[in-house]
């Protein structure tokens, strides 16, 4: 079995980051992404905090820029879902669904998934309606859907969709919690409507053939119909695959210098491309000064 030097978990925006610095210090990593490269940046709308871009990009756009970077430099990308990291005999073990991989040191790159809807039980029958990401369904058209949330994400996702569909979002609390620069995008597209103190109690597929949602109201009862739903209500870090290794024994190999946690996974709320991108750069920087033997 091939040992690799440094193996990279998940290739958003982190990831890419680190791939390509570690290229230019001559290190070769092995970058492992079973999904899309890019990750949670192919839903953003518009991207106008990275700097270079005067009026933004689309997160689609600024994804292909970035695969192009990793393919002219040659970087490894294993397109295998990784199920489990172990640590033994000073190696990491990263196993996939197709075979296991050895490595001197792994950095998570892994970002985030999506919270569980509190109190929501999902049929069988609408699960394929229900979305968690704006991507798969940003080619609908006459569509109606209903995005549950009140954050910068929900109302990014409303602006992608609406030019296209009727927008529906609903919110548990009385203010809205996005950016004002969103919530003055929102209140202007006249496809988009905004419900306030709204709670969704239940969901059921109705005799036209519809998502119906059941929702509570200060002042009474809403039924709402919809095509699809697409949940925008937090997302948690995704280290399901880190399970093997107590939580003592990654915190010495963090201390080290053999794992490395870089973007979302570890950032909590505050998940932004630059930020995520930076962390991937640094997280390189001081793999390359640990390989030489020096610290920063």
């Amino acid at each position: 079995m091939q040992q690799h030097e440094v193996a990279i978990i998940g290739a958003g925006p982190a990831g890419l980051a680190t791939a390509l610095q570690l290229k230019r210090y001559a290190i070769h990593p092995l970058l492992f992404e079973c999904n899309r490269m890019g990750g949670l940046l192919w839903n953003a709308n518009l991207v106008e905090n990275y700097p270079g871009f005067s009026g933004g990009i689309p997160g689609s756009q600024l994804v292909e820029r970035f695969i192009e970077q990793v393919k002219d430099a040659n970087i490894e990308v294993v397109g295998e879902r990784v199920k489990q990291l172990g640590y033994q005999h000073e190696l990491f073990q990263v196993e996939t669904d197709q075979q296991r991989y050895l490595a001197g040191m792994v950095v998570i790159a892994s970002g985030t998934k999506p919270k569980s809807p509190p109190d929501i039980h999902i049929q069988a029958e609408i699960s394929d309606r229900v979305f968690y990401e704006v991507f798969p369904i940003l080619q609908l058209k006459q569509c109606r859907i209903v995005i549950i949330g009140a954050g910068d994400a929900a109302f990014d996702y409303a602006l992608s969709l609406a030019p296209e569909n009727e927008v529906v979002i609903l919110n548990r609390g009385e203010k809205a919690k996005c950016l004002p620069l969103l919530w003055e995008r929102v209140s202007a597209f006249p496809g988009i409507i905004y419900y306030p103190n709204t709670w969704l109690t239940g969901l059921y597929l109705s005799e036209l053939d519809k998502i119906t949602l059941d929702c509570i109201q200060p002042h009474g009862n809403l039924i709402i119909q919809a095509d699809y739903l697409l949940y925008a209500t937090g997302r948690e870090a995704q280290l399901d695959f880190l399970s093997p290794i107590e939580q003592s024994e990654v915190e010495r190999l963090e201390n080290d210098g053999r794992l490395y946690f870089a973007g979302d996974v570890k950032n909590g709320i505050y998940r932004q491309t630059a930020i995520a991108v930076g962390d991937g750069i640094m997280t390189a920087m001081k793999i390359h000064n640990h390989l030489r033997g020096t610290n920063p």
